[in-house]
């Protein structure tokens, strides 16, 4: 048993020791009560200013303690192995825990980019490398080794297992079957304006029923089963919009298909793009799964990723979502909240923990692609970086796919070489 001295018990405190020790199992107590913690024997650490002639002494900054959502002034600073931040010149590891966890630098700024999304190269990770690190799960890992030191005693913990959770979005769920009248249409011309004639062969042949449409991809990810894998697919189903382009929910052979996937793999949510805006259409799109899955929407990632803390997590909430896969960035890979495991969404402005779980992607096949201009190889060598993180750290490797990147076709050939990548580097 660790016991924790405070001068104070607050949420985020609370909080933030849970992510700490609970998942390995660690058992821990917090007191205020300085003449109880005096006469203590064995691992106490005190986290105050007040002097205590035993135990280890970590002098907090406010960021536990505080209600209010400050900008303070960080620093890079060492603490025991881990470089972690420093809050107005008080070094504290633990708060840097909660402050990278809970996002807390997002709800400090206005600045987004066009799709309305915080962006990787703004956060407090990118300017000191943390990026690719789960660096969270480093900070907890150096005060234990910190407490272990000084006490030349070990600390018995459970070591927090990888899983392997590959994920794909479904927002155009074939490439010309299924579309029909002004879309199909539209597309023809357009191929034919571009003289691309492989497009055009193929959509004969797909219309003819020569060959399958390049988009339908979901064998392949049935398939995954068969090396006790367990994928989840995250469904766009909103209305026809400029970003929202997937075919009707109200066609049957879409329907269908998605009812018989539920039947084999778990399904959820992907939330449209005009969704964020309007919790009218979250809630019509909650209602039109659930009607079409004859079962609760738990499961949910944001479609193009735009993930505004907190609106977007308390409209979920609102709707009884349990779980969200949208803590990652588009223009970037790496950890978006320092970790990969799964936690509890902790809402700044209401300084209270939710039940929504938050899980994080590591990666998405579109960001080598269109925002790194990685080649292949160089994609396997930053999902190899990260797969180590992970498997030393423990939590959910969850790369995030699409239905048409894993086909080979189009912009995306070649690329399903990266898919298999990743699966081999869990199955082998």
């Amino acid at each position: 048993m660790i016991v924790i001295f405070v001068e104070e018990v607050s949420e985020r405190l609370v909080y933030t020791f849970d992510f700490i020790f609970k998942d390995r199992e660690i058992a821990y107590q917090i007191t205020n009560d300085p003449v109880y913690f005096e006469v203590l024997e064995g691992f106490k650490f005190n986290y105050s200013a007040s002097h205590f002639d035993t135990g280890l002494q970590i002098i907090p900054s406010e960021v536990l303690f505080s209600e209010e959502i400050i900008e303070y002034q960080l620093q890079k600073s060492l603490f025991f192995q881990e470089e972690c931040l420093s809050f107005n010149g008080v070094t504290d590891p633990i708060a840097s825990v909660f402050y990278i966890l809970v996002r807390y630098e997002e709800y400090l700024t206005e600045k987004r980019d066009i799709h309305d999304r915080y962006e990787a190269s703004q956060s407090i990770q990118a300017k000191y490398g943390w990026l690719e690190l789960c660096i969270t799960d480093r900070w907890c890992e150096d005060l234990i080794s910190f407490m272990e030191k000084e006490y030349n005693k070990p600390i018995l913990c459970k070591e927090i297992p990888l899983k392997f959770v590959p994920t794909f979005d479904v927002d155009n769920v074939r490439a010309y079957e299924w579309k029909e009248g002004i879309r199909s249409l539209y597309g023809l011309l357009k191929d034919r304006w571009n003289k691309n004639t492989e497009a055009l062969k193929i959509r004969e042949e797909v219309a003819n029923k020569k060959q399958k449409d390049p988009f339908d991809t979901f064998d392949d990810i049935i398939a995954l089963k068969n090396k006790q894998i367990e994928p989840i697919i995250f469904w766009l189903i909103g209305d026809f919009a400029k970003y929202d382009r997937n075919i009707s929910s109200l066609n049957s052979r879409h329907r269908a298909l998605i009812q018989n996937l539920a039947s084999k793999v778990l399904v959820g949510l992907h939330p449209s793009y005009k969704s964020n805006y309007s919790t009218y259409y979250l809630e019509k799109e909650v209602e039109r799964m659930q009607e079409i899955l004859d079962q609760e929407v738990l499961f949910s990632r944001q479609h193009f990723l735009k993930l505004s803390l907190p609106y977007t997590y308390q409209n979920l909430i609102n709707l009884k979502v349990k779980h969200d896969y949208s803590m990652g960035y588009a223009s970037n890979v790496g950890f978006r909240a320092g970790t990969a495991r799964p936690f509890l969404f902790y809402d700044l402005l209401k300084n209270s923990i939710t039940d929504l779980t938050v899980h994080s992607f590591c990666y998405m096949d579109a960001t080598f692609l269109d925002y790194l201009n990685y080649s292949v190889e160089d994609s396997k060598k930053m999902v190899t970086q990260l797969f180590q993180e992970v498997t030393t750290y423990g939590g959910e490797f969850i790369p995030l796919w699409h239905n048409e990147s894993i086909s080979n076709y189009g912009k995306w050939d070649g690329w399903k070489e990266l898919y298999d990548y990743t699966i081999a580097l869990y199955t082998n």
